[in-house]
């Protein structure tokens, strides 16, 4: 079997059920970072490090010219936002393309930042946003591949409930 890889090189925003195509140059979409505990202990040769949680999740945008639309979602923080980043994932091989699969990353959130604009002469004014993120999932033809939901404690992965014993000892 030959070498086969996968690209992404394109997507669509949308912001509550709108489609924003053509409006965004760039989102950048929340890194997952588990936080960590150092565990010590007589007898140990050494220090480990043992997963606790996760880290706040952030995304943010850049959007190329001043929308209404989008201005007044971001301008409100006590208003949480349904973002969709859809994409189509192609995958290649020798032969050409192979594949062509829907690659979809859900989110909620509330912004956090919101620009005025940054204008320079003869180019476009860019609008960057930032969003504190408590809900994502991200969907890859129709298989979830991760779902974290802070404010309800669920951490699926490769539909795996990280957490249902978690929730059971603490009667949640």
């Amino acid at each position: 079997m030959g070498i086969q890889v996968n690209q992404l090189t394109n997507a669509n925003v949308y912001l509550n059920g709108a489609s924003l195509l053509g409006r965004a140059e760039e989102v950048d979409l929340p890194d997952i970072k588990n936080t960590m505990a150092d565990h010590k202990a007589l007898g140990m040769v050494g220090k480990l490090e043992l997963p606790n949680g996760i880290d706040k999740l952030e995304a943010s945008f850049k959007w190329n010219a001043f929308y209404r639309d989008v201005a007044i979602l971001a301008a409100n923080p006590f208003r949480s936002v349904a973002v969709q980043v859809r994409g189509s994932l192609e995958t290649w091989d020798g032969s050409g393309r192979t594949a062509q699969v829907p690659a979809v990353v859900f989110m909620t959130g509330t912004f956090k930042e919101f620009g005025a604009g940054k204008h320079k002469q003869h180019e476009n004014a860019e609008y960057p946003n930032k969003m504190a993120v408590t809900y994502i999932k991200c969907v890859v033809n129709g298989e979830v591949i991760y779902e974290i939901d802070v404010m309800n404690n669920i951490y699926t992965v490769a539909g795996e409930d990280l957490m249902a014993a978690y929730r059971a000892n603490i009667g949640g």
